[in-house]
């Protein structure tokens, strides 16, 4: 049996003369938190809606375990869209046991997943309410209920964490690792870098319709410039102003970050510290995603 892995293959979309995708082509792995970024417009969301097969593409393939991605196979994605797609005046509990019928479970199953759902997100109190009259913090709880409430083979989820408070994105990150970890293939856009980075065991970059790059963070940081952080707390300001391939980024209260420029040896930038007097802390700091993704992302989105 293939690995249960979600492929976009050279996945291309153009509308009239706005090309939307160049050849999209990427891998979430089974058990794997894929983290989709890129810039507004960068056609992050028109990737999702071709997978789950809202929209058809111009050419490529989305394959699941190495095949074609059928109908059937679309009954088995769990989908958060950024636009939401709750029924504003049904009431929660009710909805969910629909769509869970909708996919196929029975209407005990459809209930009980319902009521399961419900209780692990803690919007159990809220089944009887209509979706308009929820908070946008709970609306965010019930419509990733809704991804879930079928039991989902795959994970596509759009913005999931926009507008939800620390206690309901620490719920919602839980859960994602959960799933991962029961073999579900796990893709996600968000804006917010920082979490990404924590969540994500891969990341790939989009630009104007194109992956970029992908991989881990440490692998995405292989090429990037070399920081360095120095805690020399006599050194003046402007200590390390004349040393050939360096750039100061910041220094205060006696601790410099530095950039390296292709060759820079490091040895030199300590022994310039050093003749400051005592050096505390010299150490590489790791590239963040943030950095990362302003590196990568030149260009406006599309």
């Amino acid at each position: 049996m293939p690995d249960q892995n979600l492929e976009i293959d050279k996945i291309s979309k153009r509308y009239g003369d706005v090309v939307a995708l160049r050849e999209m082509s990427f891998e979430v792995r089974a058990g794997e938190l894929f983290g989709f970024v890129g810039s507004n417009g960068a056609g992050k969301t028109t990737t999702m809606r071709i997978a789950l097969g809202v929209l058809s593409s111009d050419s490529g393939e989305v394959r699941f375990g190495g095949e074609p991605v059928t109908l059937e196979t679309r009954r088995h994605i769990g989908y958060m869209p950024e636009e939401r797609g709750l029924y504003p005046k049904m009431k929660v509990g009710e909805q969910l046991s629909y769509l869970a019928r909708l996919h196929g479970l029975s209407p005990r199953a459809a209930a009980k997943s319902s009521d399961e759902w419900t209780e692990r997100l803690g919007v159990e109190a809220k089944r009887n309410d209509e979706v308009e009259k929820l908070s946008l913090g709970n609306q965010q709880r019930v419509q990733l209920a809704a991804a879930l409430v079928h039991d989902p083979r795959i994970l596509v989820l759009d913005e999931p964490f926009s507008g939800l408070d620390p206690v309901a994105v620490d719920v919602m990150s839980q859960v994602l690792k959960e799933k991962a970890a029961e073999g579900v293939p796990v893709v996600f856009s968000s804006h917010q870098l920082d979490l990404v980075e924590r969540l994500c065991d891969r990341i790939g970059i989009v630009r104007s319709g194109q992956m970029v790059t992908s991989g881990t963070v440490a692998e995405l940081s292989v090429d990037s410039a070399v920081r360095l952080l120095v805690h020399a707390p006599d050194a003046p300001r402007g200590w390390a102003d004349g040393l050939a391939g360096v750039t100061v980024l910041r220094h205060e209260n006696g601790r410099t970050e530095l950039e390296l420029g292709a060759g820079t040896d490091d040895q030199a930038v300590l022994k310039a510290a050093l003749a400051t007097g005592p050096v505390h802390e010299f150490a590489r700091s790791r590239t963040s995603l943030t950095d990362l993704f302003r590196n990568v992302v030149t260009e406006p989105g599309e």
